[in-house]
């Protein structure tokens, strides 16, 4: 009996440690809504990216067409080479010059990747909805700043640490690993610059760090609702 009595109340605390842990993410996450502009982001329907991407001393021109609720279209200017990346809705594809000038198929971590990082609604943002979890790691100090560590899962089983400011709110740096040529690689990326555009703020300047060396997107244009045809997210025929 004692013990049945026992397991019961260990039920019920652990119980009450989930909800509040599950209350306290959302109220960080709440917070970082509210700060970025969420509500405003999420009714924007299609976004045009302007940028410069600099990697291994190179700089380069870099055009973003993102349109709800999955549609996208990125392009690198390699030397006079244009690399890109694309999903119509249903199929992905990439033309990278320097293996044929054909377009191939996106698919698998290549695909995941890309489309994670033209969500512009963000992963946290209805993080259950999509299947995820989210588990709050307490304050932290990072890079002399205090931080809010929220480790996400996605049904998927990736694993991503989001660090979010402790007083603007911002999130200022992502940790994850990602697969690389068969191989898993950490990653990070480091946000900062943060500038407001018709009451959304976006970071101005992304530098990712990995194993294969930095890369640094500076935005110079960011446009919201801009009018985009279906037509130029399809595969072009070979």
């Amino acid at each position: 009996m004692k013990k049945s009595v026992i397991t019961v109340i260990a039920i019920i605390i652990v119980a009450f440690v989930n909800v509040a842990q599950a209350q306290s993410v959302n109220e960080v996450l709440d917070k970082h809504f509210k700060a970025v502009g969420q509500e405003k982001l999420v009714a924007v329907q299609s976004f045009y990216i302007k940028a410069k991407v600099s990697q291994m001393g190179m700089e380069m021109p870099m055009e973003m067409k993102i349109k709800k609720p999955e549609m996208f279209i990125i392009t690198i200017n390699m030397q006079g080479q244009k690399m890109i990346q694309a999903f119509d809705g249903q199929k992905g594809w990439m033309i990278a010059p320097w293996v044929s000038p054909d377009p191939q198929e996106l698919t698998g971590e290549q695909l995941t990747q890309a489309k994670q990082q033209v969500d512009m609604n963000g992963e946290l943002y209805d993080y259950e909805k999509k299947g995820s979890t989210a588990e709050l790691g307490g304050k932290v100090n990072v890079d002399g700043k205090d931080v809010y560590r929220i480790k996400l899962t996605t049904k998927d089983g990736n694993v991503k640490d989001y660090f979010i400011d402790a007083n603007t709110y911002y999130i200022s740096k992502v940790k994850a690993k990602v697969s690389a040529q068969g191989q898993s690689v950490d990653v990070e990326q480091i946000m900062s610059d943060f500038k407001t555009i018709d009451g959304i703020t976006m970071p101005m300047k992304v530098e990712t760090k990995s194993p294969m060396g930095t890369a640094i997107i500076l935005m110079e244009e960011i446009k919201y609702n801009e009018n985009f045809d279906n037509a130029i997210f399809k595969q072009p025929a070979k």
